[in-house]
C-alpha cells in the first residue's frame, strides 16, 4: 500500500523567526501617522492653513513616542520578532496593539464619518460648514471609538488573538477604503467648485469609493482581506 501523502497542515511552514530591521522600519512610519493625525482638528488646521509651530512640537512628540515604543518592539509590525504565528490562536493580545489599534479606527472612523457629514450637509443646505463640524464633533466622536476599544469592542483591540483571521480582513478593507477615498475627496475639495452639482459630485465619488473598496475587500480580492481558513499560518499572508 502507498504511503498517505502528508498533511500540508501536519507541520509548520518555515516562517521568520526574527523581523528584519527593513521590515520593522518600514511600519514605524505607519504609527507615526496614525498618531499624528489623532488631533483631528490640528490635522484640519494642517489641511487648512499648513504646517506650524503646533504641528511641529507635536510631531515631535509623535516621533519620540513611537521611536522609544518601536525600539523596546511595542509597535505593531516594529515587534523583533512575529506576534501572530497562527490565525484563530487564542494568545493574549497586547495592551501596545490593543491602543496602536484602537488609535487606528479612531482616525479611520472619525475622519471618513466626518467628512461624510460635512459633505451631506453642504448639499442639503447649499453651505459648508466642515469646519464647525470638526469642532463640535471630532473629539466627542474620537472618545467614544476609543471607548469602544478599551471595551474591546473593536476588531483587533479584544483581549485574546483568537478572531484575528477575521478582524483583520475588517481592519484592512476599512484601512483600503478610507486611505483611497480620503486623497480623492481633498483632490475634488481642491478642483471642483463649492456648488450643489459639484457637492453632489464629491459625496458621490466619496461614498461610491468606501462601498466598492469595502465590497472588493469583502471579497478578499484586496491585500490582507482574503478569507482565512481556521488555523492557518499568519505568515502564509
Amino acid at each position: 500500500m502507498a504511503p498517505r501523502p502528508e498533511s500540508r497542515h501536519a507541520k509548520p511552514p518555515h516562517f521568520r523567526e526574527r523581523n528584519k530591521p527593513h521590515y520593522r522600519l518600514a511600519h514605524w512610519p505607519i504609527w507615526i501617522f496614525v498618531f499624528f493625525i489623532a488631533p483631528g482638528r490640528l490635522t484640519f488646521d494642517l489641511f487648512e492653513h499648513g504646517f506650524d509651530s503646533r504641528m511641529a512640537l507635536w510631531l515631535g512628540a509623535v516621533l519620540i513616542g513611537t521611536g522609544l515604543a518601536g525600539l523596546f518592539g511595542k509597535l505593531p509590525g516594529v515587534e523583533p520578532a512575529p506576534y501572530i504565528l497562527r490565525f484563530t490562536e487564542d494568545k493574549p493580545n497586547p495592551l501596545y496593539r490593543r491602543v496602536c489599534y484602537t488609535m487606528a479606527w479612531s482616525d479611520l472612523i472619525t475622519f471618513a464619518a466626518l467628512n461624510l457629514a460635512g459633505l451631506i450637509y453642504a448639499l442639503i443646505a447649499g453651505m459648508w460648514r466642515l469646519r464647525q463640524i470638526y469642532d463640535a464633533a471630532y473629539f466627542p466622536l474620537a472618545a467614544a471609538v476609543i471607548f469602544s476599544g478599551m471595551m474591546g469592542w473593536l476588531p483587533r483591540v479584544k483581549s485574546s488573538t483568537k478572531g484575528e483571521g477575521t478582524e483583520r480582513r475588517y481592519f484592512y478593507g476599512s484601512v483600503w477604503a478610507v486611505t483611497i477615498a480620503q486623497p480623492v475627496l481633498g483632490v475634488l475639495w481642491k478642483a471642483l467648485p463649492r456648488t450643489a452639482t459639484a457637492n453632489a459630485a464629491k459625496l458621490a465619488v466619496f461614498a461610491g469609493i468606501l462601498a466598492a473598496i469595502g465590497h472588493l475587500a469583502r471579497r478578499g480580492v484586496l491585500p490582507r482581506t482574503r478569507p482565512i481558513a481556521p488555523g492557518e499560518w499568519a505568515i502564509s499572508d
